[in-house]
């Protein structure tokens, strides 16, 4: 790792100047005018509706020259009357991504277009792109009006508030004749909640974050409104208290509707006390287990009993009236920021249904999904309740398991009590499952009555990576780990889908670190960091908290954290900025971080037996307490917890250290700023080393309180000291082929360290034997077992191990660094490497999108020595391609020669830029 910051710092210098990196006397003769750009993104969306006053602009430059690179751009804005409110003028930079709008100040709910074009290093210039749109959102002062309602808490019966609230609102309003242009809803709620025009839905929001810390989104509804005719506007909000990954507060739903006609004139709707509420046609149930989740049981009969609320005319007259909270904004809903995110729904329908042994048909979807289940009925008894169970695996009977192993203790019902007659049964709430069994419907179920709406959050359309190898059982493993990371995310990160549904720390960093590189991920990413950051502003500022951010946030039980997942954020902010370039990100965190260091270094014993080292670093509780070191317990594989300087916390605390440091730097901190974290870094890495060694060089769990050494040496320990640049460079291969005799002793929460260790040791054949071998624990072992989605623990124990846990997936970073051989060097991509790794494959072909865009690469190589590679390398990026020691013969476009940079280490290097590249070696 410490070789590796380095290169990467290295690489950002040559990147500040692309152009001077690739040789001219490697250029093709002739010049071609770059290509109009493409891809253009606002803040990494394609065409956001709710931008904030100063979005930031992306687009990829084209050009079919070889080694070419942008050398200026323009920018140019336009409001919807066609007037220009912004033109950059031609600016020299290379940049291409989060350029800053710096023009008239922007108009909160309004559509602007814009576009872009070029100049190549020959100083010529492309044609304008093709013009994209944004609006931009609204701020607290422009909701129009628009109040929070909620309805009358509790029942007739009961007026407390119910703990697991749903309501349903309406109202209609007459709409204006003319041509409308535009329909823009703006909807934000306390949890979540539907929003249905005309009888349609129109929208669909969560927001699980602190009241003054909220969310809203925005949809085009354009299609759904018709001027001249009435129209029905209906919300569904579901209000369930607080949980894991939830704050309480309390419930609410807010809209703002508003319609933009040809001639200029507005119409704008709002939830008001006008509004009519209800009761939502649910029976109070109780809970899935102790995190907060609720059993959601609809009741068909009630629910026909009402009738087709969201329709124009319907007779509300029964109804309550709203209770306003107040306009917004108002206590406690203070703040909304409009959500980039947004949900992608999928319906499926099972594989086959397969029978059990009393005939109860079970649905099997083939893979573990999070899913919102669904069934049609053909022949409904009314008051027939039909339980409904989603689960992960099947009893001997063939029924679902309820086993608390099976369901990590949840109760995985959806009970359903039908109306008479035809009907569909539609889950709101999302569960992770394979199997959905429906007993006592009194009629066949097919696969074409089961479905079940896969739901995560939306992906970049073509930001997909791509990895094909020689070992089939590898391939294996990439897909189980890039469908686990896709699954992983739905309003937020999760640890997982089914018991909890939470945004926990060390999942999230894990999860967004592999989704950066496998799908092109960045808002959610963003977004959670964001989160995370305010997570330490609410509650970590003070005394010995100063530097800590919750575990899990935002959450219904407040203030908690782990030391080791705080000691996770540097990395992962510092790996989000080297994906993308977004320096904007690495200033707004900046004082986060260093205190993040100041926590760090206050835990250095300044004296005593464990003089130098971080000592019983404060925070966590229980198994958690001065740090986790993997979870759960048995994924320890017996790491010696009683030690007070435990090597995996020293270990990140001087990865802490240095990456404050390499963020000081990247944002230009005062030199000595830096040099005394990159000081204190090296100090407690040389204590590390002075104290935590055995004999044969490998690393103990630890110095006891009294400062003598813990009598086990796990794998973690040596694993963290190679990964993260702490063993001593010449012992390094020597500890990684004792680590790789071990085979795999550390759960999926850390399993990617150990990937990394073996890798930075020169271990390749580790490395793929650790991802391949099914007669151990890891994710082949896994799958030959079964398993369709990365575990919690390699062995499922007790009744809280998940398997469906997405921090498992992060060795997807690892195959495409150290088997496929492309690793980004510079941030945002500017500079990538490429290798043909020492595994044992005899060939690899894949393809990742990074920032400036999609990097591929396709090799084989032989005993005999024989080596060929294909390399794609988009414009704007340079790539240095190391390759075995030998004489290559190499080309471009147009039979363009690459830079050579020469033979070192058994390692022949060559520097190339944009177009298509080959590499052949003979024997």
């Amino acid at each position: 790792m410490k070789l590796r910051l380095a290169a990467i710092v290295a690489s950002a210098l040559v990147a500040t100047s692309l152009s001077a990196a690739i040789s001219p006397s490697g250029a093709a003769p002739g010049n071609t005018a770059p290509g109009s750009p493409v891809s253009l993104t606002v803040d990494d969306v394609t065409r956001p509706l709710n931008t904030d006053l100063t979005p930031r602009f992306g687009w990829l430059p084209q050009d079919s020259d070889a080694n070419e690179v942008q050398s200026a751009y323009k920018v140019e804005v336009r409001d919807a009357g066609g007037e220009i409110v912004w033109d950059s003028g031609k600016v020299t930079s290379a940049q291409q991504s989060y350029v800053d709008y710096a023009g008239e100040t922007l108009e909160p709910g309004s559509r602007y277009t814009w576009r872009v074009m070029t100049w190549d290093r020959r100083k010529h210039p492309s044609r304008w792109s093709a013009k994209a749109a944004f609006e931009t959102g609204l701020g607290d002062t422009d909701w129009g009006g628009a109040s929070w309602i909620r309805r009358p808490p509790g029942t007739a019966d009961n007026p407390a508030q119910e703990r697991d609230e749903w309501t349903l609102a309406r109202t209609e309003v007459e709409v204006p004749d003319g041509r409308i242009v535009s329909a823009r809803s703006y909807l934000a709620a306390s949890h979540t909640a539907e929003l249905y025009l005309g009888g349609e839905q129109a929208d669909r929001m969560s927001n699980f974050g602190y009241p003054s810390e909220g969310y809203y989104q925005a949809a085009d509804v354009t299609d759904l409104v018709t001027p001249g005719e009435t129209l029905s506007l209906g919300l569904k909000l579901h209000w369930f208290s607080g949980g894991q990954g939830r704050a309480a507060g309390i419930p609410g739903v807010l809209l703002k509707l508003e319609l933009t006609y040809a001639d200029g004139e507005t119409t704008t709707i709002v939830t008001d006390g006008s509004w009519k509420v209800r009761r939502g046609p649910y029976v109070t149930v109780g809970t899935r287990n102790g995190e907060g989740l609720w059993i959601e049981h609809l009741d068909g009969q009630v629910a026909q009993q009402i009738g087709d609320w969201t329709a124009p005319g319907y007779d509300d007259s029964q109804w309550s009236g709203a209770v306003v909270v107040g306009a917004h904004p108002v206590a406690p809903f203070t703040h909304l920021e409009g959500q980039q995110t947004r949900l992608e729904e999928t319906v499926v329908h099972p594989e086959r249904i397969l029978r059990a042994a009393d005939g109860t048909p079970v649905a099997d979807f083939g893979t573990i999904i999070p899913a919102r289940p669904g069934v049609h009925f053909e022949d409904g008894v009314a008051g027939r309740q039909v339980p409904i169970r989603a689960g992960y695996e099947l009893a001997d009977t063939g029924r679902v398991s309820t086993t608390g192993l099976s369901t990590q203790s949840t109760n995985m019902s959806f009970p359903y009590t039908q109306a008479a007659g035809e009907q569909d049964y539609l889950a709101v709430g999302h569960l992770g499952f394979r199997y959905l069994e429906v007993p006592g419907a009194g009629e066949e179920i097919t696969a074409e009555d089961v479905t079940a709406t896969v739901v995560h959050t939306a992906y970049d359309e073509d930001g997909a990576a791509t990895f094909d190898s020689s070992d089939e059982t590898l391939d294996d493993v990439w897909d189980l780990m890039d469908r686990s990371l896709r699954y992983s995310v739905q309003e937020t990160f999760v640890d997982t889908p089914t018991r909890e549904q939470g945004q926990f720390l060390h999942d999230t960093a894990n999860i967004s670190i592999g989704l950066m590189s496998s799908q092109r991920e960045r808002v959610a990413s963003r977004q959670a960091i964001r989160e995370f950051l305010l997570s330490q502003e609410r509650y970590w500022t003070t005394g010995n908290d100063a530097g800590r951010y919750n575990a899990v946030y935002p959450n219904g039980d407040g203030k908690r954290d782990i030391p080791d997942f705080t000691e996770v954020v540097p990395d992962w902010i510092w790996r989000y900025y080297l994906e993308t370039g977004d320096k904007a990100v690495l200033e707004d965190a900046y004082d986060n971080l260093t205190a993040t260091a100041g926590y760090i270094r206050r835990h250095i014993a300044t004296s005593g037996p464990t003089q130098g080292l971080v000592t019983n670093l404060s925070g966590g509780s229980g198994q958690y307490l001065y740090g986790i070191v993997d979870w759960p317990a048995h994924g320890r594989f017996g790491y010696d917890m009683t030690t007070a300087a435990r090597t995996t916390v020293n270990a990140l605390g001087v990865d802490v250290l240095r990456k404050v440091a390499l963020i000081g730097e990247e944002l230009d901190r005062p030199a000595e700023e830096v040099a005394a974290l990159n000081s204190d870094a090296d100090a407690l890495a040389a204590r590390m080393n002075q104290t935590l060694r055995k004999t044969d060089g490998t690393y103990v769990d630890g110095l006891l309180a009294d400062g003598t050494q813990s009598a086990h040496a796990g794998q973690h320990a040596t694993s963290y000291a190679i990964a993260f640049g702490i063993a001593p460079a010449q012992d390094v291969p020597a500890l990684g082929e004792q680590v790789a005799a071990q085979g795999m002793k550390q759960g999926p929460m850390t399993a990617h360290v150990l990937l990394e260790a073996l890798a930075d040791a020169g271990a390749g054949a580790g490395v793929l034997k650790l991802l391949t071998n099914e007669d151990d624990y890891g994710w082949a072992g896994w799958l030959a077992d079964g398993g369709t989605f990365t575990p919690e623990a390699w062995e499922l124990s007790g009744s809280a191990n998940s398997a469906s846990h997405g921090w498992g997936s992060r060795g997807i970073v690892d195959i495409t660094e150290s088997v496929l051989g492309i690793r980004t060097t510079a941030p945002g991509a500017a500079e990538v490497e490429l290798s043909v790794p020492a595994t044992g494959l005899t060939h690899a072909q894949g393809s990742v999108v990074t920032q400036r865009g999609r990097v591929a690469t396709a090799w084989t190589r032989s005993d005999s020595g024989t080596v060929a590679l294909r390399a794609t390398i988009p414009v704007n990026v340079t790539a240095v391609v190391r390759l075995p020691a030998g004489h290559y013969l190499a080309t471009g476009p147009g039979r363009t020669a690459p830079e050579r940079l020469g033979t070192e280490n058994g390692i022949t290097s060559y520097r190339i830029g944009s177009g298509a590249w080959t590499f052949k070696k003979g024997a």
